[in-house]
């Protein structure tokens, strides 16, 4: 145990020395933010300028930001996706430079129901490795007493299958993990197997079993708050069993893994560990639970999202953890990870503007014929903006949906709060539900019941753990157990259209779908009000089939639903 410390200490003092390094750098960079982007860019078309798809729209040659913008308009996945097809088959040249090795494809949620498949080369995986980095010195170097203590990292698997052609297929942080050296790995309380087992609820007991045994955590980092949330509510309920477990060196749902992954993680769940079992158990005498706050006294520092609808969970949190400090990741998506934040509690980030080329919509002229198209060091403060992506993926000038707020400037560079996904696009947990999924698992499960209603909205409901509704006036509700078997059935579509969605019901951070009943004559008075505010005809006016935002949503539901429901 003390080698392992001392092997701990000296990587963590080598790897401190060089990323501090690499946070000068940036910080450097962040002082001209017009040249260090138009240099970005001038990289990352000569990286992929000799890909099919550059060849045949004219960015062969293309160096400059003018050069991008007048051979291609704003894309979104759609423009990808012959490419990507043929990528997947092991066809890279169609999206890629030759010097730009595909690794992998992270998975995300589509717009419809296939999942999006984003390219993930070496180019782009130093960039988001690098990004990490520099978030990661500055939230230490804030911090002394971390250096001594252990990180508790959730992923998932980079290769939850392969594409045609072999390429693995999954979730980028999960290959972070498992491309760790060996002396870095040291820092870490979970070893990266465990991105590998497919159940949720064993996965999150065997990391429970496996972190809970460590008494000396300092910092927790996965993408969603409502992880921790979960994680936190399982040591409760199952805190006999992970006692007990930890008391014997045993692991109770062993049986359901598959032998290798029980063999890789045997040296840890076979270690008995009465000393920390009984401390567990003064935890559990003293407050009559058992809850990170307690058993994990020296932590630091939660790394997870804040901005938009995550910061909904951070009370909770701080309720299970204690007054632990929390700190944004930055703005990250499966196309790329956008700022690096560098003060705890706001999701506020510095535009990462050495890894990717960016360019902005203001709101208000999202989706008109010609909107103003504002380069990174044109984004004024207090101001409100769509963000286009150019990134070593082969992606230029791509959509992700994303609004972000300009809440001023570090240097010359933009420092960007995230607000919400696009109008079309619910997320409470990551999932990003789209409204054309909406629609499309509304009207079949319809279909499937040979009901019939006038019209229908979907809203996000807050609540421990969160859900989705779906509005209906009460009188074109299906009747008796129809309703609850329209229900489930609905929500099986949505899992079977958004994987993401899917994910999130089977770890139980999505509550079931439910149907909400509104008062007859709702949907007539909603119309009326929704036309006088925006203007034009009647016969210009859309209902809307999903509600993304969650006030609005409650404000519409507490409104309109039939009392006493």
């Amino acid at each position: 145990m003390q080698i392992a410390g001392q092997l701990r200490a000296s990587a963590g003092t080598l790897a401190r020395l060089r990323l501090r390094w690499q946070l000068g750098r940036f910080m450097a960079a962040t002082e001209d933010c017009r040249r260090t982007q138009a240099a970005t860019l001038a990289s990352l078309l000569e990286l992929n300028g000799q890909s099919d798809l550059a060849r045949q729209h004219g960015l062969g040659h293309a160096s400059s930001p003018e050069d991008l913008s007048k051979a291609l308009p704003v894309t979104d996945y759609s423009f990808y996706r012959d490419a990507i097809e043929r990528a997947k088959r092991g066809e890279t040249q169609a999206l890629l430079g030759p010097k730009n090795r595909l690794m992998m494809f992270t998975l995300s949620s589509g717009t419809t129901s296939d999942s999006k498949f984003i390219p993930v080369t070496n180019r782009f995986y130093r960039d988001y490795r690098r990004s990490w980095q520099i978030w990661g010195i500055s939230a230490f170097d804030s911090r002394p007493k971390m250096k001594a203590l252990k990180i508790v990292q959730l992923s998932s698997d980079y290769q939850k299958f392969t594409s045609e052609g072999g390429t693995p297929c999954g979730n980028i942080s999960g290959l972070a993990a498992a491309m760790q050296k060996p002396i870095v790995k040291l820092l870490y309380t979970l070893p990266s197997i465990l991105a590998k087992i497919d159940n949720a609820a064993d996965k999150y007991y065997t990391t429970l079993r496996l972190a809970i045994a460590d008494p000396h955590v300092g910092m927790l980092t996965t993408a969603n708050p409502s992880t921790l949330v979960h994680m936190a509510q399982m040591s409760d309920s199952r805190k006999e069993e992970l006692i007990r477990d930890i008391y014997d060196g045993s692991l109770s749902i062993a049986d359901n893994l598959p032998l290798s992954i029980r063999d890789a993680l045997a040296k840890r769940t076979t270690r008995a560990n009465p000393r920390r079992a009984r401390d567990l158990e003064k935890c559990v005498e003293h407050s009559g639970s058992l809850l990170p706050r307690d058993y994990w006294p020296d932590l630091q520092l939660a790394a997870i999202w804040t901005g938009g609808s995550c910061a909904a969970y951070l009370p909770t949190l701080h309720e299970y953890y204690g007054n632990v400090a929390v700190r944004d990741h930055g703005l990250s998506a499966s196309e790329g990870r956008m700022t690096i934040p560098f003060q705890d509690t706001l999701p506020d980030g510095v535009l990462d503007i050495t890894s990717h080329y960016f360019e902005f919509i203001p709101e208000a002229e999202y989706g008109s014929d010609d909107p103003t198209i504002l380069k990174a060091h044109e984004l004024e403060a207090d101001q409100n903006y769509f963000i286009l992506l150019t990134t070593a993926s082969g992606f230029y000038r791509y959509d992700i949906c994303d609004v972000v707020r300009c809440v001023g400037h570090h240097n010359t560079t933009p420092v960007l709060r995230f607000l919400h996904k696009g109008a079309h696009i619910s997320s409470i947990t990551g999932e990003k539900i789209s409204e054309s999924q909406v629609v499309e698992a509304v009207r079949e499960t319809l279909s499937e019941f040979s009901h019939r209603v006038g019209c229908f909205t979907m809203i996000p409901s807050w609540g421990e753990p969160p859900r989705y509704q779906l509005m209906l006036e009460d009188w074109e509700i299906p009747p008796n157990k129809s309703s609850r078997q329209f229900e489930t059935r609905l929500d099986e579509r949505l899992c079977e259209l958004n994987c993401e969605y899917h994910e999130k019901r089977s770890t139980a951070r999505l509550a079931p779908l439910e149907i909400l009943p509104l008062r007859r004559g709702s949907w007539a008075e909603f119309a009326r009000e929704r036309q006088a505010k925006l203007g034009g005809s009647i016969e210009q006016y859309k209902h809307p089939c999903l509600l993304p935002n969650l006030d609005q949503a409650s404000q519409i539901a507490r409104r309109f639903q039939v009392n006493g429901h």
